[in-house]
């Protein structure tokens, strides 16, 4: 589909590419990986042609379309949500014009048996065709479980997208290019404006997507999730690696030791070769063997050992100062901003080593949070309370920004260093990669990467005890989150961390904050666990909201019976006691038998809907093996045969109704099941 044959890009004399090759294949799942400054993005913008190589070619199949995402981008603000995502239908759009043209056109001529009236029968034939294969039936469906599964809110769909800070916009540039469905997605760090329910739908569209896929990103759960092939770039050469990411790095250490073992192996035999040379040159009666070894050694093919890039992170915090026990009390705290309401009922002791994450949607209000903990912001509901000897250290999500681009990297931690430290600051910019003559580079020449790592820096300039670090590991390569993630579990103070990199906080944290729908939640556990108690509850989520309506309802009727039959005893005389006793007994068997009879129908309502979802589930196992055959046949056809593709579209839509179908079935069965065990 895609090739790169010999690519060489070069800058002066320093080489970023070195002759690398390899061939991207339909439905590949490439991951591709390296350090900040390897030129990744550079390989991306080559093959969409916003880039030339200094040598070399890229090759692409003419049927093949490219869908780029970069890492910036500038989003109209000229339109709404919905008109803007529309946009992605442009082809679509222009197609339902031109078929009601046709359509109005063929209908006002009476020429039936004339060439033009067929041209123009054949003409609407093709351009519905067209339209069917893009999906121009569902393709309001299609916007809104996109927008919905990318974050948004159905009331946010007629809201002009000016509205929308940065990473929202990204978010819209991702909708329209998963609706535009190109032979091959490249995206660039994808999920950095992307909160973990986001980053999951994101996984699981990319997963089942008929085309290929080629992303950057340092999200190791989500590379391990979408990709079944690692591609390395490391010091101008790359490397294929037909596994995940997890798999690459074992499969990585294994080759590295094996050619280290090979190479010293023939340097020791290369050794003990020359020695013999050197040894028996002058001895007439060993020429023969010392002309054979040298020989040998002309002949000999010489091993080279990969080049290994060391270069890493060497973070350390600094040992926490003594704080009290409760380093902060969150005490119904809320916040809203005017008449936009962010969050309340925050309700929770931080105390001295705790590791917390706080979770949630964009937007739910943990950076604000965050900020109210750094006394940036004063909640508007409740209080925020923070302990003895507390120092914080705040890493904000936009530290980058706020540094002067004018000043050099330098300058920027000279300028808020104090004391002892500012003579060690060329050690601390050394432990963060800023070396030589790197340390007098403007700051708004610097990569993203470097930026996250200068702001690290400059957090760390003097000992904290409470860190709130709020996506640290934006921009962050791999092997840098990993060295930050160690710092900070030998770190021996207290962390609040706003991620949603489940693999940076897996380990991490045993305390999770869910900020949604306007509340907070607590998880007593690691990232994991709540996400897989997130996964139960959101489908028991509408049982519980209905749950207290059920229980009024039951109870209702036998509260008023109660009463009335009390009222009428207390106006018999001195019965009264044996009536009421005589009318609570009856009632009570009446009830067991009741309650039997509305048991053995449950049980019978419980078989019926165990079966409605095993027919269910049997009819779409038959569907995927049907859709699967009908991939494997376009994946390997050389023309195209309309009734195919009408059939297989017909398919589709079958499996998404059905889909459907087991949900309700799934969710119907579940509440059953919860009613008859409780």
């Amino acid at each position: 589909m895609i090739s790169l044959d010999n690519l060489t890009v070069s800058y002066g004399g320093w080489t970023l590419f070195d002759n690398i090759s390899f061939l991207i294949n339909p439905k590949d799942r490439i991951g591709l990986v390296g350090k900040n400054g390897a030129g990744k993005t550079t390989l991306l913008r080559i093959i969409t042609g916003e880039q030339q190589p200094t040598s070399g070619a890229v090759t692409i199949n003419g049927e093949c379309t490219i869908g780029y995402l970069p890492q910036t981008m500038r989003v109209a603000d000229t339109t709404t949500l919905v008109d803007e995502t529309s946009k992605a239908f442009d082809e679509v759009l222009r197609l339902e014009a031109e078929i009601a043209d046709l359509t109005r056109e063929i209908a006002e001529r009476t020429d039936y048996e004339s060439a033009a009236y067929e041209q123009l029968l054949h003409r609407l034939n093709d351009a519905q065709d067209r339209y069917h294969i893009l999906g121009g039936e569902t393709r309001d469906a299609d916007i809104e479980k996109t927008l919905l599964g990318l974050g948004f809110k159905r009331e946010d769909f007629g809201r002009a997208t000016s509205e929308f800070s940065g990473g929202w916009r990204m978010r819209i540039e991702l909708a329209k290019l998963l609706l535009r469905r190109p032979s091959i997605f490249l995206l660039d760090e994808p999920t950095n404006h992307l909160d973990i329910e986001s980053i999951q739908w994101l996984e699981e569209y990319l997963k089942n997507y008929n085309g290929a896929v080629l992303l950057i990103s340092h999200d190791r759960a989500f590379l391990d999730n979408v990709t079944n092939r690692t591609v390395e770039l490391s010091l101008g050469k790359i490397t294929d690696y037909k596994v995940p990411y997890s798999k690459y790095v074992v499969l990585r250490a294994e080759r590295r030791a094996q050619q280290l073992a090979a190479y010293e192996n023939q340097q020791r035999m290369i050794e003990k070769t020359e020695e013999f040379i050197e040894k028996f040159r002058y001895k007439p009666t060993k020429s023969n063997q010392v002309q054979s070894r040298i020989k040998q050694l002309e002949r000999l093919e010489r091993l080279e050992v990969e080049e290994e890039d060391l270069a890493t992170l060497n973070i350390k915090f600094p040992p926490a100062p003594r704080s009290g026990q409760i380093v902060a009390e969150i005490n119904e705290a809320g916040m809203s901003f005017g008449s936009k309401h962010v969050f309340s009922g925050a309700n929770f002791v931080i105390e001295k080593g705790d590791r917390i994450a706080l979770v949630g949607r964009n937007g739910e209000g943990k950076t604000t949070l965050a900020r109210m903990l750094v006394g940036q912001l004063t909640p508007t509901e409740g209080s925020i309370r923070i302990g003895a000897n507390v120092n914080i250290g705040y890493y904000a999500q936009n530290q980058d920004d706020l540094m002067d681009g004018e000043f050099t990297v330098y300058d920027t931690l000279d300028r808020v260093a104090v004391g002892d430290i500012r003579t060690r600051l060329r050690d601390i910019l050394g432990a963060f990669l800023f070396r030589g003559e790197d340390i007098d580079k403007k700051v708004k020449v610097l990569s993203g990467g470097e930026r996250a790592r200068l702001a690290m820096a400059r957090m760390m300039l003097e000992p904290r005890n409470l860190l709130v670090l709020d996506e640290p590991t934006n921009h962050m390569d791999m092997r840098s989150k990993d060295i930050l993630k160690n710092a900070i579990l030998k770190y021996d103070g207290t962390v609040v961390v706003v991620s949603h990199d489940r693999e940076f906080l897996d380990g991490m944290v045993e305390k999770v904050y869910e900020f949604r729908d306007g509340g907070v939640k607590e998880y007593l556990g690691g990232i994991y666990y709540f996400l897989e108690k997130r996964k139960l509850e959101s489908l028991q989520e509408i049982e519980r909201r209905d749950a207290p309506a059920r229980a009024v309802s039951k109870t209702a009727p036998k509260a008023g019976a109660g009463a009335g039959t009390k009222g009428a005893n207390n106006a018999g005389g001195t019965n009264a006691a044996n009536g009421a006793n005589a009318a609570e007994e009856k009632p009570a068997a009446l009830s067991g038998k009741a309650s039997y009879e509305q048991k053995k129908e449950q049980e019978k309502l419980l078989r019926k809907l165990r079966k409605a979802v095993e027919t269910v589930e049997a009819e779409l196992g038959e569907l995927e093996k049907q859709i699967a055959a009908y991939d494997a046949k376009f994946a390997a056809a050389t023309d195209y045969n309309e009734d195919d593709y009408k059939a297989y579209n017909d398919l589709k839509a079958r499996y998404d109704h059905q889909m459907h179908e087991w949900e309700k079935a799934s969710y119907e069965l579940e509440i059953t099941e919860e009613e008859y065990n409780g």
